[in-house]
C-alpha cells in the first residue's frame, strides 16, 4: 500500500511514523506547504519523499489529511472531486460537524473515513513526531455508515494495528464531547497561563516558583495558537457551552472563598475528587 500524509507536524508525521514502524506502505509519501517542514520530515524519516496532489492522487491508495481543522472540509471535497474508486480518503481532524456536512451529499462520500484520533501534546511540528504514539488511545470514527465498507475496514484494520480502541459517534457527538473533555482543557490553559502572566508581571518568580501543579496545569497553553483557534472556532457553540458551566463553576468556589467556606469548598473539592474512579 501507498499511502500520503498531507500535513506533517505532530499528528500527520507521527501517523506516518506508525505506518512505517507497523510495515503497512511500502512507501509513505508527504505533502506540507512549509519546505523547511519538508526538510524535516525527510532528515527525521517520517516520509520516504515529498509529493505534489497530482502525484497523491495519482499513485496512493491512502490518502490522510492531517492539517489545521478549518482547512480540513475544503480540502476534502476537492479530494473527493478527482478520487478513484479504490482510494480511501481519511481525516484526523479535532472536530466533524463542517468536514461531515459539507461531504454529506457529494457522490465520492463513501470513500471518506472521518476520524479523531484522540492523542496530542503540546508540542508541533515535524520535530514533535513521535514513535508508537497511539497506542492505548481512543480514536473516534464519525458516520461510519456514510463510508464504503472496505474504506473502514482497512482504516479500522491501521488503527487496531496501532493498538487504538475505536468508538463510533455521531459527528454531532464527537464534537460536544470533545468540547467537555479536551477543548475546554486547552482553552483554560491558555487562560490560566494570560492570569499568571497578568498578575505576576515578574518571570523570575513564575520560574523560580512554579510547582508541578502549574506546570501540569499550564502545560497545554505551550500549544500552538495556529492550531487551537480553529478547533475553538469551529466547535464553537459547544466550547461556549463549556465555558458557561467552567465559569459558573469558578464563581461558586469564589462566593465559598468570600464566605470563609470551609466546609463548601471541601464538599465540592470531595465531589471533583470522583474524576479519580474515572481517569483510573
Amino acid at each position: 500500500m501507498k499511502a500520503t500524509i498531507i500535513g506533517l507536524g505532530l499528528i500527520g508525521g507521527s501517523f506516518a511514523l506508525s505506518l512505517k514502524d507497523k510495515g503497512f506502505c511500502d512507501e509513505v509519501m508527504g505533502i506540507t506547504r512549509s519546505e523547511r517542514s519538508a526538510q524535516k520530515a525527510l532528515e527525521r524519516g517520517l516520509v520516504d519523499r515529498i509529493v505534489t496532489m497530482d502525484e497523491a492522487l495519482e499513485k496512493s491508495d491512502l490518502i490522510v489529511l492531517a492539517t489545521p481543522v478549518d482547512t480540513i472540509a475544503l480540502m476534502a471535497t476537492k479530494i473527493l472531486n478527482r478520487i478513484r474508486p479504490n482510494q480511501i480518503l481519511m481525516d484526523m481532524g479535532s472536530t466533524k460537524q463542517e468536514l461531515c456536512e459539507t461531504t454529506m451529499m457529494h457522490p465520492n462520500r463513501g470513500r471518506l473515513v472521518a476520524t479523531h484520533p484522540m492523542w496530542g501534546t503540546e508540542n508541533s511540528g515535524p520535530e514533535a513526531a513521535v514513535h508508537n504514539a497511539f497506542a492505548g488511545r481512543t480514536v473516534v470514527i464519525c458516520e461510519r455508515e456514510r463510508s464504503d465498507k472496505d474504506a473502514v475496514e482497512m482504516v479500522e484494520k491501521i488503527y487496531h494495528a496501532l493498538g487504538m480502541p475505536i468508538r463510533y459517534m455521531s459527528a454531532e457527538d464527537q464534537d460536544m464531547h470533545c468540547a467537555y473533555v479536551s477543548h475546554i482543557s486547552h482553552i483554560t490553559s491558555f487562560a490560566l497561563a494570560l492570569t499568571v502572566l497578568e498578575k505576576e508581571r515578574e518571570e523570575e518568580h513564575i520560574f523560580d516558583l512554579a510547582g508541578g501543579g502549574f506546570e501540569s496545569t499550564v502545560r497545554l497553553a505551550k500549544s500552538l495558537p495556529q492550531t487551537w483557534a480553529p478547533i475553538f472556532l469551529e466547535n464553537k457553540y459547544n466550547v461556549l457551552d463549556v465555558l458557561r458551566e467552567h465559569i459558573h463553576q469558578l464563581q461558586i468556589l469564589r462566593r465559598m472563598l468570600e464566605r470563609d467556606d470551609r466546609e463548601g469548598l471541601i464538599e465540592a473539592m470531595q465531589r471533583a475528587n470522583k474524576i479519580r474512579d474515572i481517569l483510573k
